[in-house]
């Protein structure tokens, strides 16, 4: 096993699993420039605000902050520029007909390496509603709650 074959995470998208009902998720490659990986290798990026666009059949990606490369000069990369995702046609008619149906839209999940390729975790996801997080938050606090008793009684 070489020396970067593996999975190396550079960024999740925490408030991703609270706004939204996950439903399903893909890989995908993502196109970048020389010095947006050497920016991600250092481990800096940021999907807040990411999402994905399907426009003209291929898949695009809006919002990732990909910091400019610190020892940059001026090849350095626009931080937020529009980087396009690579998927096997197959997957980008199934994610298409899937947002065609309605509330439904493209998010990352997370940003990782895997055998030094950059990759993106990509999940089909419909917004939560503000009842839906209360119910799960109260779910989740439940379930601490059962835990501590469990660990009290032993």
């Amino acid at each position: 096993m070489s020396a970067d074959s593996g999975r190396k995470v550079i960024a999740r998208n925490r408030r991703a699993r609270h706004d939204y009902h996950i439903e399903d998720v893909v890989e995908a490659g993502v196109v970048l420039t020389g010095t947006e990986v050497k920016s991600l290798r250092a481990g800096r990026a940021s999907l807040t605000d990411g999402f994905a666009e399907i426009s003209g059949g291929e898949v695009w990606l809006h919002g990732v902050h990909i910091p400019e490369y610190t020892y940059g000069t001026w090849t350095n990369h626009e931080p937020r520029r529009i980087r396009k995702l690579l998927l096997h046609r197959k997957e980008i008619d199934r994610l298409a007909s899937k947002i065609r149906e309605g509330g439904y839209t493209l998010i990352p999940l997370s940003l990782y390496f895997s055998e030094g390729r950059a990759k993106v975790e990509l999940a089909t996801a419909r917004g939560k509603r503000v009842y839906d997080k209360r119910q799960d938050l109260a779910r989740r606090e439940a379930a601490r709650e059962v835990e501590r008793a469990f660990r009290r009684r032993r």
